[in-house]
């Protein structure tokens, strides 16, 4: 698949439109690299609504397991996905949503197949629930910024987006996935059909991107991409003004707006973000 993944990548980096994903998605190679990555990860071990974990699918042959999910890409009808709550340091408790096993599955195949077009597309300097980037960056980063003294910044502002994973707006999701380029309708109503999953004892959302869920923290990232991008564009990547214009009348303007942009960068982690703000010292 990784040919497949990288060209993926190399087409979405060029602004190309993305049809007929699905086809990638269930085809055997791809399906057969989703169990592989669900088998390694301890949470396939966890039961959902069902009762039923990564044990019941490892009795099933190949053949089986794709058939199966080339089935759930045809009418996908999501199970029930089973809540709890994981003790907060603070004391409060954090709400989880456990799909069933074969909705992860699903869920993993969608997976492997948008990430590398959204990779594409997401900002260099957020490091949450991404290939290749941990916390580790984002502190590395953050480090950078504290310990050079030159470069003026004095101020670290940390920012927290409360209740973020339970009120992502779905329809403002799917529109910006639109704008990534991911144009297949098939692919986008059955993200719909999945940010809708029943939630025992809650019943069907309308709003929020259950934590949890195999898609959740990439979806999370294609809202907050937006965020990324405004904030980054009124310093650290913002036109220069020989760039911007070659007139001398509207670069004059530009400079005089450029006196009024926000010094900062910024360095985000899933919900948490901390701008680094510069201020002129006398």
């Amino acid at each position: 698949m990784q040919s497949k993944l990288d060209q993926l990548y190399m087409q979405s980096k060029n602004g190309n439109n993305f049809y007929k994903l699905t086809k990638l998605m269930e085809s055997e190679e791809n399906i057969r690299l989703a169990y592989r990555n669900i088998k390694k990860n301890m949470g396939s071990h966890t039961a959902g609504v069902d009762g039923k974990t990564i044990a019941d699918i490892e009795d099933l042959t190949v053949e089986e397991v794709v058939t199966k999910i080339r089935e759930m890409f045809k009418w996908y009808e999501p199970e029930k996905v089973r809540r709890v709550y994981i003790p907060k340091p603070d004391g409060r408790k954090r709400p989880l949503g456990i799909p069933a096993i074969w909705d992860r599955l699903f869920q993993q195949c969608i997976l492997q197949i948008l990430e590398p077009i959204c990779e594409a597309k997401f900002h260099p300097h957020s490091y949450g629930f991404r290939p290749n980037r941990s916390a580790h960056h984002a502190i590395a980063r953050a480090n950078h910024f504290m310990n050079n003294k030159g470069n003026g910044y004095h101020y670290c502002v940390d920012m927290d987006i409360k209740g973020f994973f339970d009120n992502v707006n779905h329809g403002k999701l799917l529109k910006q996935m639109w704008t990534m380029g991911i144009r297949e309708k098939k692919l986008l109503s059955i993200i719909s059909t999945l940010l809708k999953a029943e939630i025992i004892g809650e019943g069907k959302p309308i709003k929020g991107t259950p934590q949890g869920g195999i898609l959740s923290p990439l979806l999370a990232n294609i809202v907050l991409n937006e965020l990324d991008w405004w904030i980054s564009n009124q310093w650290e990547t913002i036109k220069t003004i020989r760039e911007y214009t070659t007139h001398k009348g509207a670069r004059r303007a530009l400079m005089r707006q450029r006196k009024n942009l926000k010094h900062c960068y910024m360095v985000r982690y899933a919900d948490d973000c901390a701008p680094r703000r510069r201020v002129q010292v006398a």
